[in-house]
């Protein structure tokens, strides 16, 4: 290719560098791309999520309350200080400015030469690929979901990362011959979706949330079993509700701290009030916990009070879709096209510039991964498209 090919758009790019002097920095970068390949798409991004899985490469755990603004109001620069320890645990991307940003969605302004590339322009499309906190993205073509007519933008940023998890968690759990699901974090977008799905579909779930407010945004949903991790109860309640809907099968977004064990102990207690002959290897139906969220990054405490029979692994949704093959994600991606602005609508509680998620006042409010508080990313507001 020649130089014009190589230079063919130029646009900013939201970039995270970990770098060598225990400093963390949030920079715009402007970078550019070549022609699109025959099977290639330009995308003009005008809506990106910010998810909890974008923060650990975006934000990487440093202490952004002692941010640092530089540069100029259209091309910040946001530092940070990070641990020795940390430094260590990222060695890996030490000095490599990083884009960032899991999903996103937008109108393509060119295509390739193939008919299926061609047949996109115009279109306002869903894309997964990462480096979507960008004004422009070239992916292929298999990369993309078509948004029905009508559907904005926004309406589609976060059609990949949160519809199918809560489609792969049903699934996962027929594969693996459960009956219901235990979601922790339950009033997050994804929970408040996965709930929708379960009523759909008339399976049991279990949500378990923090606290009342929480509780009160799943039960105006239609949930039917919500327990709270402050009620005194709490232990109770579960095992209650793991009676009732016989749930053996968790996902866990905490990840840490005591409450992973807690679900195994009460889906135990649950199984042992059916049992009448005693053993010492307990309830010999598996009981499975999976880690798909880090929203504590404390040690996760498994008190070992639930028999032999159960598993606690990681989970995550990229090694699914490729175990299962392009037909049946294709199966799941026309279900989140045919239902993406009622059982997997998402809410966004604020739009925000390139530059402005740069700012340590707003970095600081979706740091927080609070209830209610999503930050979508326009990654054209106030530049030139």
């Amino acid at each position: 290719m020649g130089m014009d090919a190589k230079n063919h758009l130029s646009f900013l790019q939201l970039r995270s560098l970990v770098k060598k002097n225990s400093e963390m920095e949030l920079s715009l970068a402007t970078t550019s791309i070549p022609k699109p390949e025959a099977d290639e798409i330009i995308v003009r991004i005008d809506a990106a999520p910010i998810n909890p899985s974008d923060l650990a490469l975006l934000l990487a755990n440093a202490d952004w309350s002692q941010a640092k603004l530089s540069g100029t109001a259209q091309l910040p620069v946001v530092t940070t200080p990070i641990t020795a320890n940390a430094l260590q645990a990222m060695a890996a991307r030490v000095d490599i400015p990083m884009p960032v940003g899991n999903e996103g969605a937008g109108l393509v302004v060119e295509a390739g030469s193939s008919q299926a590339a061609q047949a996109l322009v115009g279109k306002t499309v869903a894309v997964l690929g990462g480096a979507m906190y960008s004004q422009y993205r070239c992916v292929k073509v298999n990369q993309c979901l078509v948004l029905a007519d009508g559907t904005s933008a926004a309406d589609g940023a976060s059609a990949f990362v949160n519809p199918l998890t809560a489609l792969a968690m049903i699934s996962t759990m027929r594969r693996e011959g459960h009956k219901a699901l235990v979601h922790t974090a339950a009033a997050s977008n994804l929970g408040q979706m996965l709930n929708r799905l379960c009523i759909a579909d008339r399976i049991g779930l279990v949500n378990i949330v923090r606290k009342q407010e929480q509780e009160d945004i799943l039960r105006v949903a239609g949930a039917v079993h919500v327990c709270r991790t402050d009620s005194a109860t709490f232990l109770k309640d579960l095992t209650d509700a793991l009676v009732a809907t016989g749930a053996t099968l968790a996902f866990d977004a905490i990840g840490g701290g005591p409450l992973a064990g807690q679900i195994l102990g009460c889906m135990e207690a649950a199984l042992n009030r059916s049992i009448t002959v005693y053993s010492r290897y307990g309830s010999i139906t598996h009981k499975q916990v999976y880690l798909y969220g880090a929203l504590d990054m404390s040690p996760a405490v498994l008190n070992r009070n639930y028999g032999m029979a159960w598993g606690v692994g990681g989970w995550l949704l990229t090694p699914y879709i490729e175990k299962i093959g392009p037909l049946a994600f294709q199966e799941l991606k026309d279900r989140v096209v045919r239902e993406l602005k009622t059982t997997f609508a998402s809410h966004y509680s604020q739009e925000i510039s390139l530059a402005e998620a740069l700012r340590p006042d707003i970095i600081a409010g979706y740091a927080k991964r609070a209830t209610g508080q999503k930050y979508l990313i326009n990654p054209n507001k106030g530049l030139a498209a």
